[in-house]
């Protein structure tokens, strides 16, 4: 998508503030799951306009913020909030329910250069608002010798594993601030330095067990092991709500209502 075209320093593959904000993304939703299963563009303080329907809103995940004095200086418990238009993604079906970029044609995933955002940026940073559900996203990341891996993030892994399937999966575990800390907010911005986490695709020791060993050898799956080269495709799953994608200057940081 990218790999043809002049990189500039800065690259944004979602922002809620857009005219169109998912003109590179596509939607996958759980037809089973009408109510549940959807995104819908909305302000993140009033959680307004509603979802058409059938869907139906979940309430955002409460988060206390310190005043000072060790109360909490939001009477809602919600801590500072965006006045700014986001993208609310739901759903109790985290797998079913996701946006990707590049997007999928017809139901299926693009191949090729098409299929490929070939994107050289070493960082990638996130805009996300916890909603208290299970939440995780993934990257596919390509080394210069053209050797694929993924790596997921998740809110409910516990511990790093290499999976050694076709491509290798490194799944990361991924914590947003405790409540207990009194976070100022439940937004947070994700920095991830990939590079490093190609690194770890050679690490032994983080592989699930020797039967995953076995069958990598069976089906000859080769881990990428040389330099970074570019990110093919980036997929969020529900829930949670976006602000906006890859690096950020500071025009586009978060602000509150004061």
């Amino acid at each position: 998508m990218f790999s043809g075209s002049f990189q500039p320093a800065i690259v944004s593959l979602f922002s809620s503030a857009g005219s169109e904000p998912l003109c590179l993304w596509s939607l996958k939703r759980d037809p089973s799951l009408p109510a549940d299963s959807f995104a819908c563009f909305l302000n993140d303080s009033e959680s307004t306009p509603a979802p058409p329907d059938p869907a139906v809103l979940i309430s955002p995940h409460p988060v206390a913020a310190d005043s000072g004095d060790g109360q909490a200086n939001n009477s809602q418990g919600m801590g500072y909030t965006l006045t700014q238009t986001v993208l609310h993604l739901q759903s109790p079906s985290l797998v079913t329910t996701y946006l990707r970029c590049p997007p999928h044609s017809g139901g299926r995933v693009l191949m090729g250069r098409e299929g490929d955002l070939g994107l050289k940026h070493p960082w990638v940073h996130v805009q996300v608002r916890n909603i208290g559900r299970p939440w995780s996203f993934e990257l596919g990341l390509v080394d210069l010798a053209g050797k694929e891996g993924v790596v997921r993030c998740s809110t409910f892994q516990n511990e790093p594993v290499l999976k050694l399937t076709s491509p290798p999966l490194l799944h990361l575990p991924l914590s947003f601030p405790s409540a207990s800390t009194t976070p100022l907010t439940s937004w947070s911005t994700l920095s991830l330095n990939l590079p490093t986490l190609l690194s770890h695709f050679s690490s032994r020791a983080l592989i699930q067990n020797s039967h995953d060993e076995e069958d990598a050898r069976l089906h000859e799956i080769e881990l990428p092991n040389a330099r970074f080269s570019h990110t093919s495709y980036v997929k969020v799953y529900a829930t949670c709500r976006l602000k906006r994608n890859m690096r950020l200057p500071w025009e586009f940081e978060l602000y509150a209502e004061k």
